[in-house]
């Protein structure tokens, strides 16, 4: 006889016990164990929360390498059936080897479920005929688990769930993010101390009575915005380091549809626009997404969306400063071309239309789109085509958590036909997926790559530009990383074109999420490690940095309604000189729409107490010497960021956290 010791651990959070009988049985290549009930000497405590139980496995003689392990749990008679969440079980060979098994995942009825040791294979180093037909069973199974589901035509496909609670197991909150959620999302507006108001249709009747709102619940952040939220500095600040750092493209030519001359916007001839923009010192913002969307009502009342153009300069004191507002697409005796120079509330009103216009483009493309709607896209299609074992898997799960229920919960309570956004924001219900389907259209692969989306836009030699700074230097620790794991797999590129299970992982994403429209640039398949890498870094950097950089902000900068308001109730002004403070107060929100904004983007920037950073893996997949090293140097790179980040922002009146290591999540998460 020979004896395996096999160790068990199991999850150390709630609920993750179980007290059912536990049975185990070791597949190897010359053989199998009989199915032996892990009975250890701890007894009915052996598979509690954050447990390690050891067992033997005797065997009349050895069974080979081990390929896999059968798992499954049995409840007594008269005791009812739960759930387990094992995470890992280790098993030392007589021969003196130790395989590992990675599990990471509920087992909540009796069936039998295989797991495949760690070692991470591509579907044609899978040599043994049992590993492959665990790895095909895996994916049938997975097939049936998450499907396709088209929530509306035209934009990205979602995962077909008809409840949070009828999403398997593994893609589930726990049970700490749902109480912190929950209780977040039903006490948001008594946190702020804002429930009287939620119900007030009336408009708001001076600042301060704004003010005394936003008071209940401040940001470092929010406080300076209030303070500088009129400043055409900071307006052009925001373009850089706010929440919509994507739209600032350097001009080299004027639109056709903004028609603005020298004597516009530079007095005394101080500056020629030809000559600034020749220098690369003249910027341009155009909301023409926006243009001819149907604007919501609220309240019973015809609200206003803008689709603006915004052109701004770069001073010679590196500020970027707006020069000239034109508030729609098509020029016309009334629509006129608002500057600096105009009087105090023409010029402030022309701004609260931008910043509203950008607050909506924000949140359907920016946000929803490129960061949500995307991330749960890249995730059904690994869940779907790609099994535990593969390292594409073990390299992207970690990116995945949360994804899924929260986007499900985004599509009930947010864009739903009773949701927040669809009820209170300017381009809420029809004007919402018209924005969606087309950004989408408009969409490429270039634009979703930093590196390359800094170049495209022309914005390499902008000063200030934290976003762009810190987040190429982000893109660049991640591209190492991921070429490094994915070359110890991927020895030529050859073995990327013949991956059957990584061709349909990106097929899926082309058809699912990019609708098969090939001007996006997205690839339709891998034909070198080169482009592998470069999809991978992009999938993880927009799930990690680039959904940080565009959510974590929404109330430092978006708590201050005035500085961006979700909707506006009064049409912009066509003619110059006939606006004031009254004037700007009857446009803004009234007071519920506010409350309702407020509460919403309190939310989504609130982070869980088991947030988990960027680079750090609680699970561990991996059981390779070189991926595991290439995680602790991924680490020790991103520890280094994080540092020099931290001591920039100590010199700045603005702090730029949201592209931090430590601060970032490693998935959409919120």
């Amino acid at each position: 006889m020979v004896n395996y010791e096999v160790t068990v651990s199991t999850g150390n959070f709630a609920f993750a016990s179980t007290f059912n009988n536990v049975f185990i049985k070791l597949v190897g290549t010359d053989g199998e164990s009989k199915r032996k009930w892990l009975m250890g000497f701890k007894g009915a405590s052996s598979f509690t929360i954050g447990a390690v139980s050891s067992f033997t496995v005797s065997c009349p003689g050895s069974i080979g390498k081990l390929v896999l392990i059968e798992l499954d749990k049995q409840c007594l008679p008269l005791f009812p059936e739960d759930s387990w969440f094992p995470i890992k079980v280790e098993v030392k060979s007589p021969e003196g080897d130790t395989y590992n098994f990675p599990i990471y995942r509920w087992i909540t009825d009796s069936k039998v479920y295989r797991f495949r040791e760690g070692t991470a294979l591509t579907v044609f180093e899978d040599n043994h005929h049992l590993g492959r037909h665990s790895r095909q069973k895996e994916l049938d199974q997975r097939e049936k688990d998450y499907r396709w589901h088209v929530y509306v035509e035209g934009i990205p496909h979602c995962m077909k769930a008809e409840n949070p609670l009828s999403l398997p197991c593994e893609v589930r909150f726990s049970f700490t993010k749902t109480t912190e959620f929950l209780y977040t999302a039903s006490t948001g507006l008594t946190e702020l101390q804002l429930k009287g108001l939620a119900n007030c249709k009336e408009k708001w009747t001076d600042i301060d009575a704004i003010n005394r709102v936003f008071c209940c619940k401040r940001t470092d952040i929010s406080d300076y915005v209030q303070e500088h939220w009129k400043e055409d500095a900071f307006f052009g600040y925001q373009y850089l380091n706010g929440v919509n750092p994507i739209l600032i493209r350097r001009c080299s030519a004027l639109p056709d549809n903004f028609p603005v001359t020298d004597d516009m916007v530079f007095l005394r001839g101080q500056c020629n626009l030809t000559n600034e923009m020749k220098k690369g010192n003249i910027f341009l913002c155009d909301y023409k997404r926006l243009d001819g969307v149907k604007a919501n009502t609220i309240n019973g009342k015809k609200q206003y969306l803008m689709a603006p153009l915004v052109l701004l300069h770069k001073t010679p004191d590196d500020k970027l400063m707006p020069i000239a507002i034109q508030l729609k697409q098509t020029p016309s005796d009334d629509n006129p071309i608002f500057f600096p120079t105009d009087s105090e509330y023409d010029w402030l009103m022309a701004k609260i239309f931008v910043r509203s216009a950008d607050f909506n483009e924000h949140q359907l493309n920016v946000h929803l789109l490129r960061t949500h709607l995307l991330a749960e896209v890249f995730a059904v299609s690994l869940l779907r085509n790609v099994p535990m074992v593969h390292p594409l898997y073990k390299l992207l799960i970690p990116h995945t958590r949360y994804t899924l229920q929260i986007n499900h919960l985004a599509r009930l309570v947010l864009i739903s036909e009773t949701g927040v956004f669809t009820k209170f924001a300017a381009s809420g219900g029809e004007g919402m997926m018209t924005i969606l389907k087309r950004s989408l259209s408009s969409m490429t692969y270039s634009s979703l790559c930093i590196p390359d989306d800094i170049a495209e836009r022309g914005v390499e030699a902008v000063p200030n530009f934290y976003y762009m700074d810190d987040g190429l230097k982000l893109w660049d620790i991640i591209q190492r990383f991921v070429q490094g794991v994915l070359s110890f797999y991927y020895k030529n590129d050859a073995e990327v074109q013949k991956d059957s299970e990584l061709q349909k992982w990106i097929s899926d994403i082309f058809e699912h999420g990019f609708l098969s429209q090939a001007f996006t640039g997205i690839p339709q398949s891998f034909t070198t490690v080169a482009e592998l890498v470069k999809f991978v870094t992009m999938v993880i950097f927009t799930c990690s940095g680039q959904h940080s950089a565009v959510n974590s902000g929404q109330y430092d900068y978006g708590g201050w309604m005035p500085n961006t308001p979700i909707s506006l109730q009064l049409p912009p002004p066509t003619t110059k000189g006939e606006t004031s403070e009254a004037t700007m107060l009857q446009t803004f929100p009234d007071v519920n729409t506010t409350v309702q904004g407020m509460s919403t983007m309190w939310l989504l920037s609130k982070q869980s107490s088991d947030f988990v950073p960027f680079g750090q893996y609680p699970e561990d997949h991996f059981s390779e010497k070189i991926p595991s090293k290439l995680i602790k140097d991924f680490q020790g790179e991103l520890e280094v960021l994080s540092a020099v980040i931290n001591i920039r922002n100590k010199k700045l009146e603005v702090p730029y956290t949201y592209m931090d290591p430590k601060k970032l999540e490693n998935s959409v998460a919120i």
